[in-house]
């Protein structure tokens, strides 16, 4: 017997037998998701085994589609949600539905607990009259367009005017922003799809106005995000100097609510004096930022003609009101970019108010505050869209903390649970794999080196990604 062979133990020296695996489902395979799978799978008190369900072939989530393309540092994020998907313990199911293709009653046969990580994927809306205009829409469906989400044509946008208004002051507005502001020769290397780049080539538009309602120290933009607007080398970016003129160690500068400014909104507030102080340079782009400013109503008959807009202030309670000072901005186009908001999923609790699924210590809870058996929750669809992606990682962990701790309710409640493969061949669904994955990833890379168009470019539509799938 060599060294590296096991000893004989007898029946007195054998340990108990060993736990059969923890079948956990994650339904959404984008950062809250895989940080929920890794946190799985890096302790070792339970043994688990994790299915991560997507409806795209595509894994990543918000990485993939939210993350502007030329934020490559973030998008590197990827990389180690691979190394998670590539972990023994974990299995990719893509191109599945929740609620659709399965239901909760289909993966109580075959798991011991769900996590829903499906993050918030609409849009809040501004409540303003003509909202519903041609050309009024939502800055995530224009992110979807300029990341390459199937759900998103390739002929969604028409950018054929001169000026157009992002309403918001978060890191997505200031993205949005900026891509309507750089070059195709500026975005070439990135990935961004083919015929998204082809589209913001024959862009018109010169102006973009960015619009918040309340002033800078408010801005939910962080600082690394201003630092790369600032920093395009063909559009001014016009701060008023008015609007940073302030003294952020006043009290009650930023209203009760910012008595105590944050470090982060001290930075922002320096940046944009510092910007606000620089000549003009007669670049051929421009980015006007427009604090306390507050979307009114939009005009047009048949498309987006104009934006009326009013100024704003805070009463002496900290409550944004009217000045009754009104104008016009000359777009046509508006982008809102006020916020996102969950989806409610199919059997599942959620609170419409909220726009959340609610829970405690990530247990998904019921409509009189008891816990469901079984269900979690993570990422945005656990706590709102707040935070940035790592915030993701530390929310999951807490989750799966949850869920360790109720193992053994789990296995008492499902003591024999089937394969996932046996579930979905009995309700006739197709499905992709982790190497089908492989394979659409090699083909944006071919995809990239046959336009000269660096590391990868996206495939754009679901027929590219089935035909990629069915020829592997």
């Amino acid at each position: 017997m060599t060294s590296s062979e096991p000893e004989h133990q007898s029946p007195e020296q054998s340990g108990p037998e060993p736990l059969p695996p923890l079948r956990v489902a994650v339904i959404g395979s984008g950062p809250a998701g895989v940080y929920a799978a890794d946190a799985l799978t890096r302790q070792s008190r339970v043994p688990v085994r994790v299915d991560v369900l997507d409806r795209l072939p595509t894994p990543y989530g918000l990485v993939r589609y939210g993350v502007a393309p030329d934020h490559t540092r973030i998008k590197g994020v990827a990389r180690a949600l691979r190394r998670v998907l590539e972990h023994p313990d974990v299995r990719f199911v893509g191109g599945v539905e929740f609620g659709t293709d399965l239901t909760r009653a289909d993966l109580a046969r075959s798991h011991h607990a769900v996590v829903y990580a499906t993050g918030a994927g609409d849009d809040r809306r501004m409540g303003v009259p003509g909202e519903e205009l041609p050309g009024s829409v939502a800055a995530t469906d224009f992110v979807n367009w300029y990341c390459g989400h199937p759900d998103r044509g390739p002929a969604r946008f028409v950018l054929d005017s001169e000026e157009v208004a992002v309403v918001g002051a978060g890191n997505v507005a200031l993205d949005v922003a900026r891509i309507l502001a750089k070059t195709a020769d500026e975005l070439r290397h990135t990935d961004i799809p083919q015929a998204a780049l082809e589209v913001l080539a024959a862009s018109r538009v010169r102006t973009v106005h960015v619009l918040a309602r309340r002033g800078p120290l408010q801005a939910r933009f962080t600082a690394p995000e201003l630092r790369d607007l600032l920093a395009l080398p063909g559009a001014e970016v016009v701060v008023d100097p008015d609007q940073v003129d302030i003294d952020p160690t006043a009290v009650g500068a930023g209203g009760p609510e910012l008595r105590e400014v944050s470090r982060a909104a001290r930075t922002n507030l320096r940046l944009l004096r510092e910007q606000a102080e620089r000549p003009p340079e007669g670049r051929p782009r421009r980015i006007e930022l427009h604090f306390w400013t507050r979307p009114e109503e939009i005009l047009g008959t048949e498309r987006v003609s104009g934006l009326r807009v009013e100024r704003t202030r805070l009463d002496a309670d900290g409550r944004l009101e009217g000045t009754g000072e009104h104008g016009v901005l000359d777009v046509g186009m508006v982008l809102r970019s006020v916020g996102y908001a969950g989806v409610p999923l199919e059997g599942v609790p959620f609170d419409q108010a909220e726009r959340t699924v609610p829970q405690r210590e990530g247990r998904v809870l019921d409509t009189g505050g008891r816990v469901v058996p079984g269900d979690y929750v993570a990422g945005w669809i656990k706590r709102g869209a707040t935070g940035v992606i790592g915030t993701n990682k530390s929310d999951a962990a807490g989750t799966v903390r949850s869920l360790l701790e109720d193992a053994a309710e789990l296995r008492a409640a499902v003591p024999e649970p089937v394969d996932l493969a046996e579930v979905l061949a009995e309700r006739g669904v197709a499905h992709s794999d982790y190497g089908d994955w492989l394979r659409i990833d090699a083909a944006e890379a071919g995809h990239a080196a046959e336009l000269d168009r660096g590391e990868r470019v996206k495939l754009r539509d679901w027929e590219a990604y089935r035909k990629v799938v069915d020829e592997g």
